[in-house]
């Protein structure tokens, strides 16, 4: 089946196709010009090589240049000018001096008419594949999903196209082989391999109940995967229309330029009649002519307009390679002013997963301590509980009789006859059991944020678990690069404040703000706005208003679809290196748009009085024009080299 074109390719094809017949006829046009200029030998009579030249420029103007002429004459109607403006009046005028010049005394300029149009028809091609390069990144993820899926129908194992999914579908994935789409593990364990999506390098354990992604390669194990998004709604077809939607944002800095660009074209359009008139009155009008069609030509704002767009389509492709998903243009413009990084805490700064942090045993009995624990906890379903039987690693758990779960406080059984509770310090006052001993060592572990889990075993405490959100691997180095750089960071989170303070002082996080309710943290963040710009990283629904209100708001991509929703960038590895990533490549891709938008401008304020004096003839105009662009697309393409 034929693989369907995007727009970009076709756009660099339908300039490629003019390309090449616009030199096609553009060259002969140059033999017949230039031969007699440097053999002294004429070819034709002068007026029929006129002639000749009209009729081959014609296709170059008004066939191959249509859109362009089309694009550029609206704005003469609507009183709207654009960047196509002035080729198409510079070229169109270039073109009529070829009929004067059949009357009149006049120097035909209608040859290099076709030649304009050619150079500018080059430019055009190279900015395409410029524009196609940048967003190549982007569309290889596309190519990246799965195209068929072996899924269980009627108890039968048949092979269909992945469009042919629906949400339900049990698909079965052998190691080697592409997740055909998002989905829930509802069998089997393997390690799925998911760096085009997190970047990543290291394979992700998966086994029952847990969530997989199209388009990740599955590495040594079979696992039967319930469907539960396809086409639009998987996360890859998410991440491709968020960079798109990037891509096709404005910057507050374009909307200036453009703001110009329909200034500066009636004015040059002023300043090209002035020309005409000024080299009239000295009585040479093949002068005239060729000086003001080259004041058109050399003024086209092609540069202007594309120096903001090509600098962002080149940092959002290279955003998107790393995991940052630039939602909208003008973040990149707003995130240079940012002072204040503001934090969610759980699944942003931390796993969102609790884990064992520390343990104490009185009698140093360790492995008896750990199988009545992890036999206990093995039948509950808490977190609290699956890091406690994490942490212990038993390999054979011992039998539990009459368990029971204590709704808030705890748990019960018994395990060889012997009486069972395990549970918080409410519980074992509850049940009359002593702390005594312990006491001491439990407000240690709550004055550094940890839940403490008391066991005991017939009424005695054999040991405690201090369990606590872990902080994520990067999330330390993460907020020491920012406090260097000169931010201030600031937590924010519905958390009691001497687990806020433990998980801050761990990080290195300056302020916090606790016990804030989910509706108050958007309040908090529009407080923080009064002492200057703010940025909020969040990853849950309770964050959404906040990611709103903040000037930069930035989603963790793992976190939910409202909160990714909300956010103006969106980081798909979850992992707060991303934020100084996204920080850097923001400030970078709006230095490239400063700069090109500095030479677009400069060229153009050097460029036209030069033109109007008459030392440019309108060929060489033309040169300089898409030299012009290709400089802008050039500078902007050298933002790859960049270190975030």
């Amino acid at each position: 089946m034929k693989e369907n074109k995007s727009i970009e390719e076709k756009e660099i094809e339908s300039w490629k196709r003019k390309l090449f017949w616009s030199w096609v006829i553009s060259i002969p046009i140059i033999l017949l010009m230039y031969i007699p200029m440097i053999f002294g030998v004429m070819l034709f009579e002068e007026k029929i090589m006129s002639i000749l030249i009209l009729v081959l420029a014609f296709p170059v103007i008004f066939i191959i240049g249509f859109s362009t002429l089309k694009s550029g004459f609206r704005g003469f109607f609507s009183f709207y000018f654009n960047m196509d403006s002035l080729i198409a009046l510079g070229t169109v005028v270039a073109y009529l001096t070829g009929f004067f010049n059949l009357f009149w005394e006049l120097q035909n300029y209608s040859g290099i008419s076709a030649m304009i149009m050619a150079i500018f028809v080059t430019g055009k091609y190279i900015e395409s594949k410029a524009r196609g390069q940048a967003g190549r990144e982007i569309k290889k993820l596309l190519k990246l999903g799965a195209k068929k899926a072996r899924v269980i129908r009627n108890k039968n194992e048949i092979e269909i196209d992945i469009s042919e999914v629906q949400v339900g579908d049990i698909f079965i994935v052998k190691p080697g082989e592409k997740i055909s789409t998002d989905g829930i593990v509802v069998k089997g364990e393997s390690s799925v391999n998911e760096s085009m999506v997190t970047g990543e390098s290291l394979p992700v354990d998966k086994t029952k109940g847990m969530n997989v992604i199209g388009a990740t390669i599955n590495q040594d194990g079979i696992l039967y995967v319930k469907a539960t998004k396809i086409g639009r709604d998987t996360f890859l077809a998410h991440i491709i229309e968020l960079v798109e939607e990037a891509q096709g944002s404005k910057v507050p800095i374009q909307r200036l330029a453009d703001k110009i660009t329909s200034i500066f074209v009636p004015v040059v359009l002023g300043i090209s009649l002035l020309t005409f008139v000024g080299w009239s009155l000295t009585g040479n009008i093949s002068s005239a002519f060729g000086a003001a069609i080259s004041v058109l030509v050399i003024s086209c704002p092609c540069a202007l307009g594309l120096a903001t767009p090509i600098a962002l389509t080149v940092g959002s492709g290279m955003g998107a390679k790393r995991g940052i998903l630039i939602r909208k243009g003008e973040a990149i413009q707003t995130m240079k002013e940012i002072e204040f990084v503001l934090f969610d805490k759980t699944g942003t700064i931390t796993k969102g997963k609790p884990e064992v942090k520390e343990i104490f045993v009185l009698d140093k009995n360790k492995n008896h301590f750990f199988e009545i624990s992890g036999s206990m906890e093995k039948l509950s379903e808490h977190p609290i509980s699956k890091a406690i039987v994490e942490k212990t690693n038993l390999k054979k758990y011992l039998k539990v009789n009459n368990f029971k779960i204590l709704r808030g406080r705890g748990i019960e059984g018994k395990i060889n006859r012997k009486e069972i509770i395990i549970g918080n310090s409410n519980l074992m006052k509850e049940r009359k059991i002593s702390l005594k001993d312990f006491e001491k060592k439990i407000n240690g572990f709550e004055e550094k944020g940890y839940t403490t889990i008391v066991v005991s075993e017939n009424k005695k405490v054999l040991g405690i678990f201090g369990v606590a959100d872990a902080v994520k691997k990067d999330s330390v180095e993460a907020i020491r690069m920012l406090n260097m750089q000169g931010y201030k960071t600031v937590m924010i989170t519905g958390d009691n404040e001497i687990t806020a303070r433990a998980i801050a002082e761990e990080v290195g996080i300056r302020e916090i703000i606790a016990n804030v309710l989910p509706e108050d943290k958007a309040k908090k963040v529009s407080e923080l706005q009064k002492k200057g710009f703010t940025s909020f990283v969040g990853d849950g629904i309770n964050d959404a208003p906040a990611l709103k209100q903040a000037n930069v708001g930035i989603a963790m991509g793992t976190g939910t679809d409202i909160a990714i929703e909300s956010g103006d960038i969106v980081l798909t590895k979850g992992s707060l290196t991303g934020v100084v990533q996204a920080i850097n490549l923001s400030k970078a891709t709006f230095l490239k748009i400063k700069q090109n938008l500095f030479w677009a401008f400069g060229y153009n304020i050097i460029a036209i009085p030069v033109a109007v004096a008459g030392f440019l003839h309108p060929v060489i105009a033309e040169i300089a024009m898409a030299l012009s662009s290709i400089t802008v697309v050039s500078n902007a393409n050298l933002l790859r080299r960049k270190r975030i």
